[in-house]
């Protein structure tokens, strides 16, 4: 960007500004008199509980349980996961699912219990209601995991939806995590989480709640097992959790609490019990199997709020071919789009954009283009006048458009609840596949107008359709950019069907994984926003959401030349790995920190090409079990304490352990091992674990250790495939997957097998088949044959 470019570019944000400001205010106005005309005033309530049961009907799965105030429904599914519904709520409908609800599991009874109350007993989990309408989950052998008190409805005497609390109590040794995209995690202290997507209208940092994407979606981690607890609304909230207190008065111990609040919706949720991929594995099914990148969605991003003109970004891509830096995909922000109008191009500064994608792809280089929800509303717009005739739009109560602000100026906002509405809308990407785009990033979807005095959303009272039920945006809200998402990812399934769409976006609620991925949003930049993106990714995976990362070096500010670099080296190991800042913030390009920074940038760039093999590996497991690709320490032992509490280092996959620097000045690091041995990677020294170590951690990279019997596929120096092999324990074996894909189409690969084992003082590396153990058709490179004595 020359200085015209930059001067231009400010001028415009300035302009918008100003311009702005009034509208602003006028916008909060608005949306204050809707709500004060279209919501009903919540009066006087009535609070209610269950009462005692009155009658019981067993049912396939399970049954209801009939109460003097309410009924239960419970139901076990086939695929082990448990549902339950107060006052007569069913699964469905139900956005966070996958289709229909399972089926129910035949051999789960609703049966008798001790003191008046029944039990349903599954296979893999034991669901115990109490007379008064307590219900508690254990495990087979009988140890309660989780008990939810009887729930609390206050109804208003005037009718209307009726708020609702749960509380509930797990063991005291547990830990929360999960709740979406949380910047202070993965594990959830004690403390009050919102459960409404918001965009924060600034960078934020670890104690900033809530953010864009909030999900009811609970993980418990304790002693006795692991579950995930599912509540199926998506009406604001909050959930408190406080952590339990072993040995806590007299020797007793204090469970954990945890206390959900909602404002209305059906009190219904789901409950998985098993090891955490067992949970995740039900989960998926439940909720969706994530959608598969294409490979080149796996390699670097670089992005920029203000590249401002072709010629800008034609220097950037330059700067890294000249300096031999790989990079994947280039990503234009708004500024691109003609007076920030989505679905348009400004041919001042992008004249020829359809040639200039060309030349790239060329080179390996794909564009993305952000999509805002936001129209402007203006008569002459294109994307306007359709939306209208297709009557698109949401409305308020009284039946007018609702209008917000938002970068365009004056805008109006699709009802992604109406399949009408989100076909019409994935037929516009048709324009952005003519400009040469190949991938989308959904920004400003949760959804954002900007206003005065308030919260930067759309009117509560706002009319949606909710595929044909009804509703306001109280119930809509969470699920908007969700229903986005599905209408951008089905679109561009019909527009270039031999291609796997790569959208990612903002905003999202559970089940969002269906239709591609997220990112951090305007994390800040400091050392607390770089342990801030690490916390988003690990919590978001145990969600349900493996394909996510953080803006490289923060979204606002100029990071340290050691700060920029220690968030490169972690976004190498993450999914998305993208640098991106605002228009405001300094340059995010290796070279721009010296040639120190960038000869270390270097390593980081080409080991994440080396590992582009084993991330789509990870990418075809994900979508088959549900197993995010960044995954806790504890993901393979939950009952070892010291990994659960452990928040600073994370597994990629079943073979690595990264270890990132999360502090200034360090270039040493302790790192938690879990059992076995574990070799850095750098220096090829084994370690056993469990046991914590102190390493090097010098500027030049971050600690990566490799489990013992690992086999990674890795991109070899011709470019083809080859299997890095870590030598097993003496005594002891190993192996690994292998899923080689093509990069972009539809096909679904053979997942291939590994083992590893001694033979005599030679390591041994077959291919297991049904038909025996074979050669690998690949190149096989054994390391750690020659690291010293293992250390503890």
């Amino acid at each position: 960007m020359d200085g015209r470019d930059l001067v231009r570019s400010v001028k415009a944000v300035g302009a918008v500004a100003v311009s702005q400001g009034m509208r602003t205010v006028r916008a909060a106005w608005r949306r204050r008199r809707a709500d004060a005309s279209g919501l009903p005033p919540r009066g006087a309530e009535r609070a209610r509980v269950p009462g005692p049961v009155r009658e019981v009907e067993p049912g396939p799965g399970g049954g209801v349980v009939r109460f003097g105030r309410s009924e239960l429904r419970i139901l076990v599914t086939v695929n082990g996961a448990v549902f339950w519904g107060w006052d007569g709520a069913g699964p469905e409908p139900s956005y966070a699912l996958a289709g229909r609800c399972p089926e129910p599991d035949p051999r789960a009874v609703l049966e008798p219990d001790k003191d008046g109350g029944w039990r349903v007993v599954a296979e893999r989990v034991t669901v115990v209601v109490s007379r008064h309408g307590a219900v508690e989950v254990r495990t087979p052998g009988g140890v309660t995991l989780r008990r939810d008190l009887p729930p609390r409805w206050w109804e208003p005497v005037g009718g209307g939806a009726a708020r609702w609390m749960q509380r509930s109590e797990v063991p005291a040794d547990a830990r929360f995590f999960g709740l979406g995209g949380r910047a202070a995690g993965p594990r959830l202290r004690d403390g009050t989480y919102r459960l409404w997507n918001t965009d924060p209208g600034r960078a934020f940092a670890p104690g900033d709640d809530p953010l864009y994407i909030t999900m009811p979606v609970q993980v418990v981690v304790a002693d006795a097992g692991t579950h995930l607890m599912f509540h199926d609304s998506s009406w604001d909230g909050t959930v408190t959790l406080r952590e339990g207190e072993e040995g806590a008065g007299s020797g007793h111990d204090r469970a954990g609490a945890s206390e959900v609040r909602m404002d209305g919706g059906p009190l219904r949720c789901w409950v998985m019990v098993g090891t955490p991929a067992r949970v995740l594995l039900t989960w998926a099914s439940l909720t969706g199997a994530p959608a598969l990148p294409p490979a080149w969605a796996l390699g670097h991003h670089h992005a920029r709020w203000g590249f401002g003109s072709e010629q800008e970004v034609r220097r950037i891509v330059a700067g890294y071919q000249e300096r031999g830096l790989p990079l994947d995909a280039v990503h234009l922000d708004i500024d691109h789009f003609e007076e920030h109008q989505v679905f348009t191009v400004d041919t001042e500064r992008f004249p020829k954009l359809p040639v200039f994608a060309e030349e790239l792809l060329r080179d390996g280089i794909r564009l993305v283009s952000i999509v805002d929800p936001a129209v402007r509303a203006s008569p002459g717009n294109a994307v306007y006048d359709s939306g209208a005739r297709e009557d698109a739009f949401v409305r308020e109560a009284s039946g007018r458009v609702v209008r917000g602000v938002v970068w365009p100026g004056e805008a109006v906002f699709p009802d992604f609840t109406h399949a009408r509405v989100r076909e019409w809308w994935g037929g516009l990407y048709a324009e952005r596949l003519a400009q040469g785009f190949s991938g989308f990033w959904h920004d400003m979807n949760e959804p954002t107008s900007f206003a005065a005095f308030g919260e930067t959303t759309l009117p509560r009272s706002a009319r949606h359709a909710l595929e044909g039920r009804g509703g306001d945006h109280r119930e809509a809200h969470n699920v908007y950019a969700l229903c986005m998402a599905r209408a951008g990812y089905e679109g561009l399934r019909k527009l270039a069907p031999e291609e796997r769409p790569f959208v990612f976006s903002r905003s999202g609620w559970a089940g969002m994984q269906r239709y591609g991925g997220t990112w951090s949003g305007d994390v800040a930049t400091g050392w607390p926003g770089l342990r801030a993106s690490l916390a988003l990714v690990l919590g978001l995976g145990l969600c349900g959401v493996p394909y996510s990362g953080p803006d490289v070096g923060g979204f606002d500010g100029d990071p340290s030349p050691e700060l920029y670099l220690r968030w490169f080296q972690l976004g190498a190991y993450l999914p998305l790995f993208r640098t991106h800042a605002s228009l405001r913030a300094g340059r995010r390009e290796p070279w721009e920190f010296g040639p120190q920074v960038l000869e270390h940038a270097r390593m980081a760039l080409l080991e994440r090409r080396r590992l582009l093999p084993y991330f789509l590996t990870l990418a075809h497991l994900a979508r088959r079990t549900g197993a995010p690709y960044v995954r806790p320490l504890w993901w393979s032992a939950p009952e070892e304490r010291a990994l659960r509490d452990c928040e600073d280092a994370f597994l990629l996959g079943d073979c690595l352990l990264v270890a990132p620097v999360l502090d200034p000045g360090a270039d040493r690091r302790a790192v938690q091992l879990p059992r076995g041995r574990w070799y850095d990677t750098a220096t090829g020294r084994a370690y056993e674990g469990p046991a914590q170590v102190l390493v090097d951690a010098p500027l030049a990279r971050i600690p990566v250790f490799a489990r013992a019997g690992a086999v990674l596929p890795v991109r070899g120096e011709d470019g083809g495939l080859e299997l890095e092999v870590w030598a097993p324990a003496p005594g002891r074996g190993g192996g690994g997957l292998v899923v080689p894909d093509a990069g972009e189409g539809w096909e679904e690969p053979e997942i291939e097998r590994y083992g590893v084992r001694w033979e005599g003082g030679r390591v041994v590396v077959e291919r297991e088949g049904e038909d025996g153990a074979g050669e690998p058709p690949y190149p096989v490179r054994v390391r750690g044959l020659r690291e010293r004595r293992p250390q503890t």
